[in-house]
């Protein structure tokens, strides 16, 4: 029988290329912002998709606790919150609802929907994709507090939930995904440097295959992974 798996934000970035990696191996909920006809070309053909946003996070998770209903998945082996947005610039110009926005998609729906899918993950993994920016990150200012704030959720429920659910953080170094350009912020040259959402996923689910609670996913190990093998 087939694990069954959430993963939030999983229409770009790292959440499509995790899709695609579990596409076939797992029975997948997919869950993003933008409507089923303008992604269902590219989602996984036996993946399920919900359209939740999570800065909204109280209505993400009813969203998201009714597609689960609506399929008949009464358990979760892995759920991974990997849905995220930012904003670029002096962190004295940023507008409060620009803050708001971005500490709801970050932290904040990762708390609702953690609280709301206890019951379902019994047994199983909960996996929390931060970013190295949690250690602060030049006009990222409330990116990065939120994802530090997420590193503090998984320590917290790691403890907590000990014996019942298996949580673990992921933080991912520089990645080249379109969230940078959304957030107004212009890599230049750097982003060369950047690792491929691929890349980035494919190590991610070695994280999650390991029993490490926590895995920062920084420039070295990027190096050591895209000269070393490492299948499925």
């Amino acid at each position: 029988m087939k694990s069954r798996m959430l993963i939030t934000g999983a229409t770009s970035g790292i959440g499509a290329a995790l899709a695609a990696r579990y596409a076939g191996r797992a029975d997948l909920l997919l869950a993003g912002r933008r409507p089923y006809e303008e992604v269902a070309a590219t989602l996984p053909a036996d993946a399920h998709y919900v359209v939740a946003d999570q800065s909204e996070p109280e209505r993400a998770a009813a969203q998201i606790g009714k597609a689960l209903a609506d399929l008949g998945w009464e358990t979760l082996d892995v759920v991974v919150l990997n849905a995220g947005t930012g904003w670029s610039g002096d962190p004295a110009t940023e507008p409060a609802a620009s803050i708001r926005n971005t500490l709801d998609a970050n932290l904040f729906a990762a708390v609702t929907l953690a609280h709301a899918l206890a019951a379902l993950l019994e047994g199983g993994q909960l996996v929390l994709v931060g970013s190295t920016a949690r250690r602060g990150a030049p006009r990222f200012a409330s990116y990065a507090a939120a994802k530090a704030g997420l590193d503090g959720l998984a320590r917290a429920l790691s403890e907590e939930w000990r014996g019942k659910v298996r949580v673990k953080i992921v933080h991912p170094g520089p990645t080249a995904t379109g969230m940078h350009a959304k957030a107004g912020f212009h890599t230049g040259r750097a982003r060369a440097l950047f690792a491929p959402p691929e890349m980035m996923a494919r190590l991610i689910e070695r994280a999650i295959a390991r029993r490490r609670i926590r895995r920062t996913i920084s420039f070295p190990q990027y190096l050591a992974a895209a000269v070393t093998p490492w299948r499925r």
